[in-house]
């Protein structure tokens, strides 16, 4: 648009945010083609105008310096210079066909980060492409935190009518999540999205929330009971709820007779957990669970969440379980003829019944258990992919099945995974990397070549990733605000054109793409969501986000011919809890481990996005180490002081910020901070990783592979003791 003096006007046009989860609706303005400034859209049902800082940055994030406007190839002398992209692929794919022949398609992988996921078609093409290539080396970050929520759902079971959701309950119980800070919540949690806001009206209408954290986090200060657990004692306390409500049969006897079995033993396998025992181990006083137990019970409606700093933390697997547990016995599932608050506009028309549904009937990302196996420890994926705390030792092993090349999506593996030192070493043995990112980060600037990506607000995509998890019945399709600059392309035309030079196929739900003539965004987005319960076409041409409140979904009758049930007991189950009850104490019994380092997420970024923006680096140190006031005190430190904080597996600097919000004998970090470098200036410059304290073969789940990422025992002392 040109104005009266000739120059360019600004124009406004509506997005969403893919920082985060959260997908906040934007006003993006746009001038000359570029964009002058993003804001939160007042106009959206969902978001109402809420934005944070690291989204208002945006601008920065697209046209700052370090935004890669062409593909880029390393040359012998480990510089890099400019290439075409198609280019690059005809020599990616030519590396990609030698090691094929040479090493089989295993030895080619993927890497999948937050980015990838928030492009609404990247992953689905890159599982297709995998399987038309015939590598099972498909890996993401989905697998760093959230397997243990797999498994728990696939022993337990789903239920057809899903649970209470937020806004209809009257008690949300939240465990080791901060949706006011991370933007995500599971179904029936606080939601991500304006989550002040909603939390606040919900409390006006009376909602009861218990929290569960080691730390006093912006959740629970709002929170009706902060139940402030020793790190890593979750599944103790769950047991001890149970118990209390089993034992005063506060539970829903109809729901567990008609619709679970396990019941008695169950009741069983908590008797142990005494509110005496969860107040020695938890370090929660026996009044303040027992208050929790009730509170929960009463409801009569509710439901209960977790987050990472539960999955990430001690017996991930049985506290997923123990929750399933908690919401089964209490009843928290939606019954016949009541309506279904969000089913979902892109997901699949099919009946929602009131009944369990058998695996076999279940969308394969919720399998868990079958297909290929790592080569290391026995492991086996989950959300159909394999286990991201092998992938180091699948790359630096040599043997049948080793990884030679890697392409790494929208994703930063050398900061983001555990035991990075682990992972830039074996970046160093792989004959191909690729890394498909708009800037150069940790991991781009150990790649072969580099694909400049396009920004989001360069492409059109729809709100894929969070459809299960929103409130409402709700959706937003976005176009492109502005062209994207150079050669920059999407992920997944990465993998189509390498599909195109390798002589693969990339089959999708709706059919196989043309990859001579690829399709453009849309069309592939019909490919990939066939059946949807509102057309794609009609998602297209309203401008925004909308709720499609025509989506009246109630709850069937039970199927008939299905027979199953949710299980509240299997046997390994109780081999969990005697694990549990077998483990000391509190500190360990040398006294060598005095705290517990828990993870956390900071405002200002979004695991390694954001610590380049002006306003974020202006306002925050890098990565602090939080730790109680007192703790700090008695070792004559001070905030702003680097102090060493060593576990089993390595040892780190960090800058100590006094914090009253933790608990005495606990730090908290954030992760994907740091690189190679921990000197004191690489320190107050970039901070910490937190992954030098773990390691991947010692200290995981047996069956996920993941390592305790949280609640790591370690020590605290000035540099140099």
């Amino acid at each position: 648009m040109v104005g009266s003096s000739g120059e360019q006007e600004s124009r406004q046009k509506k997005s969403y945010c893919r920082l985060c989860t959260a997908y906040c609706a934007l006003d993006v303005e746009v001038e000359a083609g570029r964009v002058r400034s993003v804001r939160g859209d007042a106009s959206d049902p969902v978001s109402g105008g809420y934005s944070c800082l690291k989204g208002r940055q945006i601008p920065h994030q697209i046209h700052g310096p370090q935004r890669l406007r062409s593909s880029l190839v390393r040359r012998p002398d480990g510089s890099y210079e400019p290439i075409a992209s198609e280019q690059a692929l005809d020599e990616i794919a030519t590396r990609i066909q030698a090691l094929i022949e040479t090493h089989g398609p295993r030895s080619v992988a993927s890497f999948g980060g937050t980015a990838a996921f928030a492009n609404s078609a990247t992953m689905p093409v890159v599982r297709a492409w995998h399987r038309g290539v015939g590598s099972i080396s498909n890996y993401s970050t989905l697998t760093i935190d959230q397997p243990a929520k797999i498994v728990a759902t696939a022993r337990h079971g789903v239920w057809g009518g899903g649970g209470h959701s937020f806004a209809s309950s009257d008690v949300a119980l939240a465990l080791g999540i901060n949706p006011i800070v991370s933007g995500l919540s599971m179904p029936g949690g606080v939601p991500g999205t304006n989550p002040v806001k909603t939390l606040r009206e919900a409390t006006k209408r009376g909602l009861k929330l218990i929290c569960v954290d080691p730390r006093r986090s912006e959740l629970a200060r709002s929170a009706h009971l902060h139940l402030q657990v020793r790190p890593g004692e979750d599944a103790t306390l769950l047991a001890g709820m149970l118990r209390v409500i089993l034992r005063q049969n506060l539970h829903d006897a109809d729901f567990c007779r008609d619709h679970a079995d396990g019941l008695a033993a169950l009741r069983r396998v908590v008797t142990d957990f005494t509110p005496d025992y969860v107040e020695r181990r938890a370090d929660v006083p026996a009044r303040q669970m027992i208050e929790a137990a009730r509170l929960f019970a009463a409801g009569p409606r509710g439901y209960a969440s977790s987050g990472t700093g539960v999955d990430m933390s001690r017996h991930p697997r049985l506290t997923a379980h123990l929750i399933c547990c908690l919401n089964t016995i209490c009843g928290r599932h939606n019954r016949v003829g009541e309506r279904i608050a969000n089913p979902g506009v892109l997901s699949l028309p099919v009946p929602r019944p009131a009944q369990a549904i058998p695996p076999q009937l279940l969308p394969p990302i919720l399998s868990w258990g079958e297909g290929p196996e790592s080569r290391f420890r026995g492991l086996g994926g989950s959300f159909h992919e394999m286990p991201s705390a092998t992938l180091a030792e699948e790359i630096d092993t040599p043997g049948d099945g080793q990884i030679r090349g890697l392409i790494s999506v929208g994703a930063n593996p050398c900061v983001a995974m555990p035991n990075p030192i682990a992972m830039r070493k074996a970046f160093e043995t792989l004959e191909l990397s690729v890394s498909i990112d708009i800037t150069l980060s940790e991991t781009s600037r150990r790649a072969d070549y580099v694909i400049a990506a396009r920004h989001a607000l360069e492409r059109e995509d729809v709100t894929e990733f969070m459809d299960p998890f929103y409130e409402v019945p709700y959706a937003h399709y976005a176009r492109a605000a502005i062209e994207s600059p150079g050669d920059a392309v999407e992920d997944w035309e990465v993998f189509i054109g390498l599909a195109r030079r390798l002589g693969t196929k990339i089959d999708l739900p709706g059919g196989s793409i043309d990859v001579e003539h690829p399709p453009n965004k849309f069309e592939l987005l019909q490919l990939i969501f066939p059946a949807t319960r509102i057309a794609l076409e009609r998602l297209r041409e309203h401008e925004g986000g909308n709720v499609y409140d025509e989506l009246d979904i109630v709850v069937s009758e039970p199927l008939p011919g299905i027979e199953a049930r949710l299980q509240l007991a299997p046997a390994d189950v109780d081999t969990e809890l005697r694990e549990l009850r077998a483990e000391p104490i509190g500190p360990q019994s040398d006294g060598h481990f005095t705290h517990r380092l828990i993870c956390r997420r900071l405002p200002h970024v979004v695991n390694s996005v954001g610590r380049d923006f002006p306003q974020s680096a202006k306002h925050a140190t890098a990565n602090p180490a939080f730790v109680n006031a007192d703790d700090l005190r008695e070792l004559g430190m001070s905030s702003g002081e680097l102090i060493e904080i060593e576990s089993q597996n390595g040892c780190i600097l960090a800058q100590a910020e006094s914090s009253d919000e933790v608990r005495r004998g606990v730090i908290s970090m954030a992760h994907c901070f740091g690189d190679d470098e921990l000197s004191r200036d690489g320190v107050l410059d970039h901070g910490s990783n937190t992954g030098l304290l773990i390691a991947t073969d010692r200290d995981y789940d047996p069956i996920t592979g993941m390592p305790r990422q949280s609640a790591i025992p370690v020590r605290i002392r000035a540099p140099g003791e």
